[in-house]
């Protein structure tokens, strides 16, 4: 199958969606597919300076709170008004069965594999303490942050405009997963050499998934809705609630702000 070409549209015109267009394989994609690798990179350093953080100073947890909930809303803007409706817009309704076979992907997986980890949560020692623990933890968000990269190149696949807006979703919540990894194995009794390498790690997934689907361009029609699925997820059932823990207005606020951030963003650049 060859990718389409998502073509930009205004707010006001989403109703009224244009025929998709072959995609010529030529300087446009590869264009593309090389700013997908390198917002990937980007994306994926996130990780270790949110592992450095922990490792070299003391970073108030109150800053890295203010990023889930403005991730929070962000991510939930772009996968609602951007990944699902560009997926049902490449494949039809049946994109979202797939959209469904993400979200649940990601749940099967925290909840198999890492059964008593929740993405933001502040880490126990007592809890991560076995070597099994920590593995299984490390397991379940390198899953995810494979699919961050997936989301990222898929996106780029489908227009420029799609993959810039999944980066920045992406972004916003690698400090935190870096820092939560990081600080998980400290507290397990490692050093801090490994808590880099961990952290590193889950941003060699992110590279992995950008990748892989960049070379596996036919399976596009698969590869957005499920990464929309995973999107939804992510900030609904893991940053949210870690959001509704702080009973504080700033939180709330935020995002509002991510999600209007999306807003005003299509209502500008997006015509």
């Amino acid at each position: 199958m060859t990718p389409w070409l998502g073509r930009a549209r205004g707010w006001g015109e989403r109703k009224h969606r244009l025929k998709p267009v072959p995609l010529k394989m030529g300087h446009d994609l590869a264009f593309r597919v090389g700013l997908a690798a390198g917002l990937g990179l980007v994306a994926a350093a996130g990780n270790l300076v949110g592992g450095y953080f922990v490792v070299r100073r003391d970073w108030p947890r109150r800053y890295l709170q203010y990023f889930l909930a403005l991730g929070a809303g962000y991510m939930l803007a772009v996968a609602f008004l951007d990944v699902i409706p560009e997926s049902i817009h490449l494949s039809g309704e049946q994109a979202l069965v797939f959209v469904l076979l993400g979200y649940f992907l990601v749940h099967l997986f925290e909840h198999t594999i890492a059964p008593h980890f929740h993405f933001g949560e502040e880490t126990h020692h007592e809890e991560v303490s076995h070597h099994h623990a920590r593995t299984t933890v490390l397991l379940g968000l390198t899953i995810h942050t494979f699919f961050d990269g997936v989301a990222i190149a898929a996106g780029f696949l489908v227009s420029v405009w799609l993959g810039a807006m999944i980066f920045v979703a992406v972004f916003l919540h690698k400090l935190p997963e870096g820092f939560t990894v990081a600080s998980l194995v400290l507290a397990s009794g490692q050093g801090r050499h490994n808590a880099i390498l961990a952290s590193g790690l889950l941003g060699a997934a992110t590279l992995l998934g950008v990748l892989l689907t960049s070379v596996l361009q036919s399976q596009l029609k698969y590869a957005l809705p499920i990464s929309g699925g995973v999107t939804v997820y992510v900030a609904a059932t893991d940053l949210l609630p870690e959001v509704n823990r702080e009973p504080n207005w700033r939180m709330a606020l935020l995002v509002f702000v991510g999600v209007a951030t999306v807003l005003i963003m299509q209502h500008l650049f997006h015509v």
